[in-house]
C-alpha cells in the first residue's frame, strides 16, 4: 500500500474532541442493515497522525474476533493509498471497489466516514477509485464526505439504517437557474424524509458543479406535511441570504427538492410563526408550486 501524507506536520491528533465521547470504530452488522459503534482506544502517539490512521484502517479492515459485526475494510475490496491535504483524507481503492453491491457499499461508506471524522484533523473524507473520484449509479461525483452525510443517532449502539437518492435543486454558476443534483444519504429511519432532504439542501453541494442555494445558518423550527402540502418554518436566519442567486431560484430550490416526493404537491414557508415575509426583495405568501421552466 502506498502512502502519501501532506499539510499535516506537526498536528496533534487522537481522540474526539469532546470530552464526553469516547472514540468509536464503526462497523456494519452481520444482516447488512445497519453500522455499529464500538467503543476503542487509539494506541498510537497522538502526535503522530500517520500511526493514527493506519491504526484505524487496520481495525477496519480486520474482521472482529467473535464475527459479529463486519468490517468495512475486508473483502476483495482493496485499499491501494491515501492522502491527506487541508483537513481531507482521500482514500484510494482499486477497480475492485465498484463490484460491490450498493447498500453494503453505502454501509461500508458510512461506517468508514463515520470513524474517520471522528478526528479533528479529518473533517472530510473523499474516496476515488483507481485515483478517479467515486461516482453513484448515475454518474454524479459524491464528492467530499463529512460526518453529517450520514444521519447518525448517537443514543443507541445500533441504529437500522435506510438508504434513499435525494434529488436536490442547487444553483448554476449565474444564479439564475436551478440544478438537479442526486445524492445518495444513509439515515436513521425516525427522520422524515422532507427533512431529510432540507437539511442536505441547507449543507449545499458537494462538488464545483453547481452552488448553494440557502443560508447554511438556516435553521428548521418546524416541518409537516398536511393534504398535500409541505408546511416549513425556519428561524430568522434564513433570511439572511450570503449567496449571489436570486430570491426565486433560492426559494425554488426547496420547493423543488420536497415536491420530488409524491405526497407533496405544495410548499409553504413562514418564519418565525410568520406566514407572509420579505425574502430579499420577494414578498413570500401563501404555497409554491413545483417551477419547471427555472431548472436549467
Amino acid at each position: 500500500m502506498v502512502l502519501a501524507m501532506t499539510g499535516l506536520a506537526g498536528c496533534s491528533v487522537g481522540r474526539p474532541s469532546s470530552d464526553d465521547e469516547s472514540f468509536k470504530l464503526f462497523y456494519v452488522n452481520n444482516s447488512e442493515t445497519a453500522i455499529v459503534a464500538v467503543d476503542y482506544e487509539i494506541k498510537s502517539s497522538s502526535v503522530d497522525i500517520e500511526a493514527v490512521i493506519e491504526e484505524l484502517l487496520g481495525q477496519l479492515g480486520t474482521m472482529p474476533e467473535r464475527m459479529q459485526y463486519e468490517a468495512p475494510l475486508t473483502g476483495e475490496v482493496n485499499l491501494l493509498g491515501y492522502t491527506i491535504t487541508d483537513r481531507l483524507l482521500t482514500l484510494n481503492f482499486d477497480i475492485s471497489y465498484l463490484e460491490m453491491e450498493t447498500t453494503i457499499e453505502i454501509l461500508d461508506r458510512a461506517a468508514i466516514v463515520r470513524t474517520f471524522t471522528q478526528l479533528p484533523q479529518i473533517e472530510y473524507v473523499s474516496f476515488q477509485v483507481e485515483g478517479n473520484p467515486l461516482t453513484d449509479r448515475n454518474g454524479n461525483v459524491v464528492g467530499n464526505m463529512s460526518a453529517d452525510t450520514f444521519i447518525y443517532n448517537m443514543g443507541n449502539e445500533i441504529n437500522t439504517y435506510e438508504k434513499i437518492e435525494l434529488k436536490l435543486y442547487f444553483t448554476n454558476e449565474a444564479g439564475d437557474k436551478l440544478v438537479p443534483v442526486y445524492r445518495s444519504v444513509v439515515y436513521n429511519s425516525n427522520i422524515s424524509m422532507e427533512r431529510l432532504a432540507l437539511e442536505q439542501l441547507i449543507k449545499g453541494p458537494n462538488s464545483d458543479i453547481c452552488y448553494p442555494t440557502v443560508s447554511k445558518d438556516s435553521k428548521i423550527n418546524s416541518i409537516s406535511v398536511k393534504d398535500g402540502v409541505c408546511y416549513i418554518d425556519f428561524d430568522p436566519s434564513f433570511l439572511t441570504e450570503p449567496y449571489p442567486v436570486s430570491a426565486e431560484v433560492a426559494l425554488y430550490s426547496i420547493v423543488n427538492t420536497v415536491t420530488e416526493f409524491s405526497y407533496v404537491n405544495k410548499v409553504a414557508f413562514s418564519v418565525g410563526g410568520e406566514a407572509s415575509f420579505t425574502f430579499m426583495d420577494y414578498a413570500v405568501s401563501g404555497p409554491f408550486e413545483r417551477n419547471l421552466d427555472i431548472i436549467e
